[in-house]
């Protein structure tokens, strides 16, 4: 019997109620430029920051600078129910539905990798590039994240947390506690943000007040760590339950610290591929960041951060970013292509691997 070799039908969804919605464009860019069109029918869905979500038929190029919304575009959003199996269309006030295979989320920050639009995605059981709903949710939730990391004994950054209200309730408390249980610097960060927006280096404690409102305005919950002196080194994991590591990428940052203008608008840090460590510090970071990528559920992909402190090389676990930055100089893509994959195996490997956790054959 001949095999039916028809395209799959994906949607690649970008944009989003987010910080990092202008990110999410430079993703999306990336990813639609890579897809083979021999193998994908791809359908584009943007969602504005006021949260419209619209099928775009227009050029590719036009995603970057936010000229997309101008159209061609038609209202569309991803019906939850299961036996659409895709989007609804409105047309001519008339609704159409357009049926879809896999959906890959270019999506940054909150309610693009929180879990949120995950959700949506499980209810309507279209297999999806990436984390679950559940994984999701619980690494952007830094708070969430050190609590059941250091359950497991995996090394990171002295922290707490606490609730913005009881701040507002007690401050000098809060205050005197930071000040017994953590040595300046610290960092003080919303604990569900995304991308280091709020966040803040506070060298002294006259400084605390300012950065705690600051990371408030982001959050309800709000994250307090000591700063680390050593190298910041990334890896980046790729697949399910047996999901591997790639070699260790560093990142030589031009800022105080590596933050959103520094990754995104200036492009001014340097890359190290691979990291400038030993061996040794080296195996131990990618078996850390499987181990943590599995302790918590994830699957497709995470970036895992870590920082390798001065002078005593111990391996340190920062965050874990479900949605890394997916630009074609972003150190997720860059590291599995030192190992050898290309930008378009790469998003053909994470397409599979959504059909596989989803438990389906791809088609």
């Amino acid at each position: 019997m001949a095999m039916n070799h028809s395209k799959l039908s994906l949607a690649v969804i970008f944009g989003g109620v987010s910080s990092e919605h202008e990110v999410s464009r430079m993703s999306a860019t990336s990813i639609l430029e890579n897809l083979s069109p021999e193998q994908y029918d791809v359908h584009m869905v943007g969602i504005t920051k006021k949260g419209q979500w619209l099928l775009y038929t227009g050029e590719v190029k036009d995603i970057l600078s936010g000229a997309w919304e101008q159209g061609p575009v038609a209202p569309a959003f991803l019906s939850p129910d299961p036996t659409v199996h895709g989007l609804v269309v409105l047309r001519d006030g008339k609704a159409e539905t357009l049926r879809l295979d896999v959906i890959f989320p270019a999506l940054h920050g909150k309610n693009g990798e929180d879990g949120t639009i995950q959700g949506l995605f499980q209810l309507s059981q279209i297999p999806y590039v990436g984390c679950d709903t559940e994984s999701s949710a619980i690494c952007m939730d830094k708070a969430v994240t050190h609590t059941l990391l250091s359950a497991a004994d995996i090394e990171q950054a002295h922290y707490l947390w606490f609730y913005a209200d009881r701040f507002d309730a007690a401050p000098d408390t809060i205050k005197k506690k930071i000040k017994a249980r953590l040595d300046f610097p610290v960092f003080v960060k919303p604990a569900n943000a995304g991308s280091s927006v709020g966040v803040s280096k506070v060298e002294r404690y006259e400084d605390l007040d300012e950065a705690i409102r600051k990371a408030a305005r982001e959050d309800k919950k709000v994250i307090v760590e000591e700063g680390i002196r050593g190298q910041e080194v990334e890896c980046a994991v790729l697949g399910n339950r047996d999901a591997q590591a790639s070699i260790v990428g560093e990142i030589g940052a031009s800022a105080q610290f590596y933050d959103y203008d520094d990754k995104y608008v200036n492009g001014t840090s340097q890359l190290y591929i691979p990291a400038r460590l030993d061996q040794e510090v080296a195996e131990k970071i990618r078996r850390t960041a499987v181990r943590a990528y599995r302790l918590l559920g994830c699957s497709g992909l995470t970036r895992v951060d870590f920082f390798v402190t001065e002078g005593d090389h111990r391996v340190v676990l920062n965050e874990l970013n479900t949605l890394p930055g997916f630009t074609s100089i972003s150190m997720y893509p860059k590291l599995w292509m030192a190992m050898g994959l290309t930008y378009g195996e790469l998003l053909d490997k994470l397409i599979d691997l959504a059909f596989q956790k989803a438990g389906q054959e791809r088609p």
